[in-house]
């Protein structure tokens, strides 16, 4: 059975039945042994060495056959080659012709679709051979053989093969590897690359550990790109790349020449060699020393995958094989070859053939549940969704929630529900009633569908009436999310009455039955309860189903709960519910129909007009600081009713102000001065009304009053003269801050004075500007033409024969006359006026008869 340490492990009767230690790291690879014909073949031979193509494969054995398999490992073709070992098998890129050496000197090269062949002999054993890729064209007609020297045979135009030595002298070839132009192979000194374009050997890479036998620890040859040589020999890895030299350079140099861009060491000895992207596959042979035995002993093979560095590497991935007869292998029993269309890897033993690849989205998710890391599994596969069955993501989503079920983590569980059971109504309703065996409902319920999938109404209904058990804040919360239509809702209605009836003043139920009886449109009865509650929604249920018939007999009500948005919304809907029908349902209520009213007159002055005599005294009682602006305001107040129920209050300042309003104004200024006593308000009062008399008033009441003469004399200069003031003032009275209010006096007599000098210099100046600006006006030439009349005869003011003389006379008014149609001057002799201008400053009818004089 071949098993790895890391990764699934291909067994010997099924290779899906793998078998993976406990490692957290998830394995790069995948194995399958190739069974069906090779099974067959290796039970009877051993296999020697294999070439890989994307339509094929061909295998090699040490009984000197070999077949031709497709990549399920089938046999569809048998060559008798030798009754030795193949040595290698070399194939074309179009896969239609092959080269076949063997370790009796036999090289075969033939078309596996033509007959056309090259067969030879040779004296001793041909190790390797190797076709040109692009052998199946006519001007490719080239391939390599090795044994103690490396020949190229290339057909001519007489169609005659034509052989030359490329190198010799250095042992045995032991690998060759042809890519685009350039050949690269191994004998016991190291590596060369061939340029056959210009025929130029390039570079020789030398051996590292002379001290290992190259027939035991051959070398690994394989090209990643048409440049880049991948080294790997005994236990050193080298990568090199083949670059073109600059003009400058060349000399008698190659144009070509070798640059090795990462070397180093590995701990074991390689067997073979592959690229994977940037990284590299690599084959190892192990040796360990067995702790009871003193000989060698053979370990598993080992497939890597490592990051090269310039001067090491990174581990990647490690995985042990466990291949058939590992514990009879050498080093140089193992081979890598690979694919690489499709990435496949191929470890060649001579008992057993391994298939890696890399590994899928579905071998990750595979790892992943077997690890039960059930929420990545679900999510890699909601990703590959495209690739995968939408049933085989229910499959391992609901190993999910099986696993976090037995967990205990039942919220989780019901959470992932909506991912996993989809639109699969059988798969909810099965969960439902699983969770409802565990009792974990309550888990479920906020995750049920309710959108476009819907349940059986039963469904919803078990879950309701198992939060009305024992959780009535779950239960009122469920009424909420859910749309009424999942549930048969008097089914519901009937369970909540049932429950007040135990509880009757359960607030969370009721307002629960009112969210029912809403839905149901049963306003009237939601209405009740919200009222009954005083539930803020009140207000929102009357606007959004227009209830405002329902609540007429209830504005008392809904005034008790909230008075600022009771009126508001009266106030907005004045044309369902009418001003007077508000007024008649809070006649009982003056304090709520002071608020009404007065938010109906801040709104409208004219609207509630007929009750503004009843809301003076509703000022007067819940809200006098607004009964003055009201009194302000209002032109439909009626004032005798105010002034009689102000006097009653003693409202002094309201009373003042009807009083002036009413014309009594000395009988309110002398409330001001004798009941309010302040100086202030009166002279504020006085000037508001600019009436002589109330100031002879005032300085009267004030004559014998000291700081009511301070207060005087610092405010009525600019409408009173002081020295009426200062002459009726007591000799020595005292008066506070007399000096202040005199210095006062002076300095707005002062003021007044640069004033009137102030506007008078404006004036002059302006004067002056515009007569100027009219002087320059009226000096301007006018234009005169046969266009324009006299404005006494009204004939064309030039003569039609303008070699006649005329005399025309213009005003500076822009009155034009003939000099005969003029009256005489006036009594100015020399200054004479215009007659239609005159005539204006005169009156009318006075220019008609200057004309007839």
């Amino acid at each position: 059975m071949a098993e790895v340490e890391k990764g699934r492990k291909p067994s010997e009767e099924s290779t899906d039945d793998s078998e993976e230690e406990d490692s957290e790291e998830e394995p790069k690879l995948k194995y399958e042994r190739l069974a069906n014909g090779v099974t067959e073949i290796l039970q009877k031979d051993a296999a020697s060495c294999m070439t890989v193509h994307d339509k094929f494969l061909a295998l090699g054995t040490h009984f000197g056959k070999v077949f031709l398999l497709d990549i399920q490992g089938n046999l569809t073709q048998k060559f008798e080659i030798s009754p030795v070992k193949i040595n290698q098998i070399s194939l074309d890129e179009s896969g239609e012709h092959m080269g076949i050496c063997s370790e009796d000197g036999k090289v075969q090269v033939f078309g596996l679709y033509t007959r056309e062949g090259f067969h030879e002999n040779f004296d001793c054993p041909v190790k390797v051979v190797a076709l040109h890729p692009r052998f199946s064209s006519s001007n490719y007609k080239q391939f390599v053989t090795g044994g103690n020297k490396l020949l190229l045979y290339e057909k001519n135009w007489l169609n005659r093969w034509k052989t030359s030595t490329l190198h010799e002298g250095e042992g045995t070839i032991t690998n060759v590897q042809w890519r685009a132009n350039l050949i690269a192979w191994a004998n016991n000194m190291g590596v060369k690359i061939y340029d056959i374009s210009t025929k130029q050997r390039i570079t020789n890479v030398l051996r590292d550990n002379v001290s290992l036998r190259p027939d035991m620890y051959p070398c690994s040859l394989c090209w990643k790109d048409n440049s880049t040589l991948i080294i790997g020999w005994g236990s050193s890895i080298k990568i090199c790349v083949v670059k073109e030299r600059g003009h400058t350079e060349l000399r008698d140099l190659p144009s070509r020449y070798v640059e090795i861009v990462s070397a180093f060491e590995t701990e074991f000895f390689i067997s073979g060699l592959a690229p994977l992207a940037d990284q590299l596959v690599t084959l190892y042979f192990v040796k360990e020393n067995s702790d009871h035995m003193e000989e060698e002993f053979r370990a598993r093979p080992c497939l890597d995958i490592i990051q090269p560095l310039p001067e090491g590497y990174e581990e990647i991935s490690s995985d042990a094989l466990t291949v058939r007869n590992f514990q009879e292998n050498e080093c140089r029993d193992y081979r890598l070859e690979h694919s690489e269309g499709e990435s496949l890897y191929y470890i060649i033993s001579p008992k057993d053939i391994v298939v890696a690849k890399e590994r899928d989205q579905d071998d990750h998710i595979d790892w992943l549940l077997d690890k039960k890391k059930y929420e990545e599994a679900l999510m890699a596969a909601e990703i590959s969704f495209k690739n995968i069955k939408r049933h085989e993501v229910q499959k391992i989503g609901m190993a999910y929630i099986n696993h976090l079920v037995e967990k205990g983590d039942y919220d989780t569980a019901a959470r992932k529900c909506q991912k996993v059971l989809g639109k699969n109504m059988e798969l909810w309703e099965n969960e439902v009633y699983r969770f409802k065996t565990i009792g974990q409902l309550k888990a479920i319920s906020q995750y049920l569908p309710r959108g476009d999938l819907r349940l059986r109404p039963a469904i919803y209904e078990m879950i309701l009436h198992e939060f009305l058990k024992s959780d009535y804040e779950g239960f009122a919360t469920l009424i909420r999310e859910w749309p009424g239509e999942l549930y048969n809702n008097m089914t519901i209605v009937q369970a909540v009455t049932d429950h007040l009836k135990k509880d009757p003043m359960n607030s969370t139920l009721l307002t629960t039955l009112a969210e029912l009886y809403t839905y149901d449109q049963r306003y009237d009865r939601a209405l009740e309860i919200y009222l009954r509650l005083r539930h803020k929604d009140v207000y929102q249920l009357i606007h959004k189903h227009d209830l405002f018939s329902s609540i007429e007999d209830k504005i008392v009500l809904l005034m008790d709960f909230d008075k600022e948005k009771a009126v508001d919304m009266l106030l907005d809907n004045e044309d369902k519910i009418l001003i007077d029908r508000v007024v008649e349902e809070l006649r009982d209520r003056p304090e709520l129909l002071h608020i009404y009213l007065h938010k109906l007159f801040k709104r409208d002055h004219h609207k509630g007009q007929r009750y503004h005599e009843r809301q003076i005294g509703l000022y007067a009682e819940y809200d006098r600081p607004n009964l003055l602006p009201f009194l302000r305001d209002s032109i439909h107040c009626p004032l005798e009713k105010a002034l009689e129920i102000c006097q009653e209050r003693n409202f002094v300042e309201e009373t003042v102000f009807l009083l002036s309003r009413m014309g009594n104004c000395r009988r309110a200024l002398q409330m001001i001065m004798e009941e309010l006593e302040d100086v202030d308000k009166a002279i504020e009062f006085a000037k508001e009304q600019d009436d002589a008399e109330l100031w002879e008033d005032l300085i009267s009441y004030s004559i014998d009053k000291p700081p009511f003469i301070t207060g005087l004399l610092n405010n009525i200069g600019t409408h009173v003269d002081p020295i009426l003031l200062i002459h009726r003032i007591k000799e020595g009275m005292e008066i506070p801050n007399l000096r202040d209010s005199l210095v006062k006096i002076l300095q707005d007599y002062n003021l007044q004075i640069l004033l009137r000098e102030g506007c008078k210099k404006i004036l002059v100046a302006d004067s002056l500007s515009l007569l100027q600006k009219m002087h320059r006006t009226q000096m301007r030439g006018v234009r005169v033409d046969e266009e324009n009349i006299c404005e006494s005869c009204h004939a064309s003011i030039l003569p039609s024969d303008m070699a006649q003389n005329f005399s025309v006379v213009v005003f500076y008014c822009r009155h034009m006359f003939h000099k005969e149609c003029l009256p005489s001057p006036g009594t100015i002799p020399g200054v004479q006026f215009c007659n239609i201008c005159s005539a204006k400053r005169r009156g009318p009818g006075s220019g008609i008869l200057e004309m007839k004089k």
